[in-house]
């Protein structure tokens, strides 16, 4: 049976207990591809589920191979596959059943989407999880509208950078929250206000916003009720918001877990191809240094995105 390079981990302890070896390549199902991954991104979920703190895994599932999004080639079509056929360039978000470190994987062909044509793989894998994050954060819970005003608590990272981006393109005015060095970044992603965490209180600076959408969580966001309009959305991707505090703002609250979804990932694909929307890496390392990788993305502050170059 054919085999393929794949990132293991085979016990919780953080990035060094991953091990790249070699494992059998996959086969895809009646409605699976089997796509030959040149790049996988890097997210927070990744170094959260190999310190053994992410909900849901567990001793007993490992070894899993990590990463959550990829871009590559279709190679093989199960026998119910009719959208897809070899040699298609596509990206997608995968779900929790499979891992992007690895030089094959097999996938629902529902979840692929074609590569924007903008970019290459590197960046293309850049997109579908943190995108998408992005994208249901703001609009399917946070219903962000033109002419609204969102805050984005930590605009620099790999979710945030894309959100300042949609907020914009949807006509919302967007403050965020930052370090003092990401400001120059932050304008160019095209907020209207970037704020520096570290010297300013941004309950002081800004106000009357109605959507806080919060990826930092803790004091930042117990600090938020005091910036939102009456009846405004607070969303969170980490900490659920306060149900009492929520009741007292006639606000919406609520925090949430991105899920595949093809059509949205289509529909940033198309804001990328017009030029509207953009990933934005910082660095890039290769499946043998995927631990370097993850011990980056926790252990320092990021601009944009962190990507495993898988194969050519």
């Amino acid at each position: 049976m054919a085999t393929m390079k794949a990132v293991l981990l085979e016990s919780f302890g953080g990035a060094k207990t991953l091990r790249v070896k070699e494992i059998d390549r996959p086969q895809p199902g009646d409605a699976e591809v089997l796509v030959k991954v040149h790049a996988a991104s890097v997210n927070p979920v990744d170094y959260k589920i190999a310190s053994g703190k992410y909900p849901g895994v567990t001793q007993a599932q490992l070894p899993v191979v990590l990463g959550r999004d990829i871009s590559g080639t279709v190679v093989s079509c199960g026998s119910r596959v009719t959208v897809l056929q070899v040699g298609d360039e596509i990206y997608a978000m995968l779900d929790r059943g499979h891992g992007g470190f690895a030089e094959y994987v097999a996938l629902n062909a529902n979840l692929c989407v074609p590569k924007p044509e903008k970019l290459d793989h590197t960046a293309a894998a850049a997109v579908p999880l943190a995108a998408i994050t992005a994208w249901q954060g703001l609009f399917d819970h946070g219903q962000l509208n033109s002419g609204q005003r969102v805050l984005i608590h930590g605009g620099a990272g790999g979710v945030g950078h894309f959100a300042i981006q949609f907020a914009k393109e949807r006509g919302a005015n967007v403050s965020t929250t930052g370090w003092a060095a990401d400001k120059d970044f932050l304008r160019l992603l095209g907020a209207d206000q970037a704020v520096d965490y570290k010297s300013d209180r941004f309950e002081e600076v800004v106000q009357d916003v109605d959507l806080v959408f919060d990826l930092v969580a803790g004091d930042t966001q117990e600090r938020s009720w005091q910036v939102l309009k009456d009846g405004g959305a607070l969303i969170s991707t980490l900490a659920k918001p306060s149900e009492t505090l929520a009741r007292e703002h006639h606000a919406r609250a609520t925090n949430y877990m991105a899920q595949p979804d093809a059509a949205e990932l289509a529909e940033i694909g198309q804001l990328i191809n017009a030029g509207k929307v953009k990933p934005y890496i910082e660095a890039t390392y290769t499946i043998e240094e995927a631990a370097l990788a993850l011990v980056r993305l926790e252990g320092r502050h990021t601009q944009g995105k962190i990507v495993l170059e898988v194969s050519a």
